[in-house]
């Protein structure tokens, strides 16, 4: 299942998202988007799991990271 992370702290890479969601199941990817040209985050990402998505959505949907309360939900398919 692919979960979007919205609301990230700046300081997050793809080893912290991994991290944050690696307790409710096998990560097989986690991606920070950065900036094409500044190569910043721009405070979103997308997390792949073997399982347990939808506990992690129950479980992390509205938690606070480092101040902010990111946004899980199931990423919607490319247009």
């Amino acid at each position: 299942m692919k979960l979007y992370v919205g609301n990230l702290p700046w300081s997050i890479g793809n080893q912290e998202l991994e991290d944050l969601f690696s307790s409710y199941g096998t990560v097989t990817s986690a991606n920070v988007i950065t900036d094409r040209d500044t190569k910043r985050s721009r405070g979103f990402g997308f997390v792949e799991l073997d399982s347990g998505g939808p506990e992690a959505i129950e479980a992390m949907n509205e938690s606070e990271v480092e101040g902010r309360k990111v946004i899980v939900n199931e990423a919607r398919p490319k247009t």
